[in-house]
């Protein structure tokens, strides 16, 4: 047997379990661990399994084990499989409470789907652990930060550059890269510079911001996700002068978490996932703040399910349609897939003029600059492959 048939039956083995021994061969070594690993999640009432005689002992006896199995999957997965064995562990196994063990937040490898649980047990995470918690949250907004700063920075100022051109400009607000390309064709060999017949500028500095973006969040538990990336995105466009930038979170009560905007660490701490869903109170809040419709972008970040009063949900939205606030739904904001949301009431959002869609974290700086230049957002999306509703 070939050396690549070895393999491959090895794979199969891991892939299929004990049961698949007979056919494929026994395992050892370092692929013997790493089905130890996968037992442990993946058959779980198993030998070994990580809800065996220790879980029955008790919540508290079990975290060690798991901690164990954390660095275990660490050591023998790359990264990414580490995310997906971690994200079915909390869903299969329910490990919330373990999550209060500091051994466990020290062993896990950070992601999304982890401060997104962290987030729901904020309330109840015992004072000993919660430092290492916000020490798990912040190294995962660090991370974030990173990977989405520079693209929404970038593409929102691009955008506003562009919707605020100025033809008469001041010296001091040339665009002089734009200019030149403009007047190539009045190049002077003899004397060797350009000409310029039409100067190009920045648009002049207003005394107030030139756009101003609601974020209005649904802290339901299905969008933990898009709240965090939310909260980054909120914490990123908060520092833009030329942006303000006003975040909402809402279940059947609204907050709003404005002032929060520079500490995105505190701001996930403070939100309260699960509860009931009224949009069309949050919506009526944001509609509240709204001091110019038409310089106002209105990003509604739910999945349509409304425990609200419908009528007065699409009543508003017609309304802050009709005033000039670029209104968009996003049915979810991560990197997931399609999203479950309401079909019914995204259409009649969309019959209004406010598209409905799913949005992964790399496009929104793109729906952003889409939005501050004021182009068609549903031709946009479309653009994007990002399916909106009809």
């Amino acid at each position: 047997m070939s050396q690549d048939d070895t393999e491959r039956l090895r794979r199969w083995r891991l892939v299929l379990g004990s049961e698949a021994e007979a056919s494929c061969g026994a395992l050892n070594g370092t692929a013997q661990e790493m089905d130890q690993a996968l037992t442990a999640l993946y058959d779980a009432q198993g030998p070994g399994g990580l809800q065996s005689k220790d879980r029955r002992g008790g919540r508290g006896g079990s975290a060690p084990s798991v901690a164990r199995w954390l660095g275990d999957i660490r050591k023998y997965f790359p990264s990414p499989v580490v995310q997906v064995m971690q994200h079915d562990a909390l869903q299969r196994l329910n490990l919330r409470d373990m999550l209060l063990q500091p051994e466990m937040l020290n062993a896990v490898q950070p992601d999304v789907h982890l401060v997104a649980q962290l987030m729901a047990l904020s309330r109840v995470i015992p004072a000993g652990t919660k430092d290492t918690a916000r020490l798990v949250v912040k190294q995962v907004v660090d991370e974030l930060m990173k990977r989405l700063d520079e693209p929404l920075r970038s593409a929102i100022s691009g955008a506003l550059d562009r919707s605020q051109r100025n033809r008469r400009p001041r010296h001091a607000e040339i665009d002089w890269h734009r200019t030149i390309r403009a007047n190539l064709r009045h190049w002077q060999p003899d004397h060797r510079t350009v000409v310029p017949q039409q100067l190009i500028g920045y648009g002049r500095k207003a005394r107030r911001p030139q756009r101003e973006v609601v974020l209005c969040i649904d802290q339901s538990g299905s969008m933990a996700n898009s709240v965090v990336y939310s909260s980054i995105f909120g914490a990123v466009m908060a520092s833009l002068p030329a942006v303000a930038t006003k975040l909402v979170v809402f279940d059947t009560a609204v907050v709003d978490m404005t002032e929060q905007l520079d500490d995105p660490v505190e701001l996930l701490f403070g939100v309260q996932l699960g509860g009931g869903t009224d949009i069309n109170g949050a919506v009526g809040y944001c509609q509240s703040i709204i001091r110019e419709p038409r310089n106002t972008i209105l990003v509604l970040i739910s999945d349509l399910y409304e425990g609200g009063v419908e009528a007065g949900l699409l009543k508003r939205a017609a309304e802050l349609v009709e005033s000039g606030v670029q209104f968009v739904a996003l049915l979810a904001l991560s990197d997931e897939g399609a999203p479950a949301y309401d079909h019914q009431l995204a259409a009649k959002l969309a019959a209004l003029g406010v598209p409905s869609f799913a949005c992964t974290p790399d496009a929104f700086p793109g729906l952003m600059a889409a939005a501050i230049r004021r182009d068609d957002i549903s031709a946009w999306a479309a653009a994007q492959g990002l399916a909106t509703s009809r």
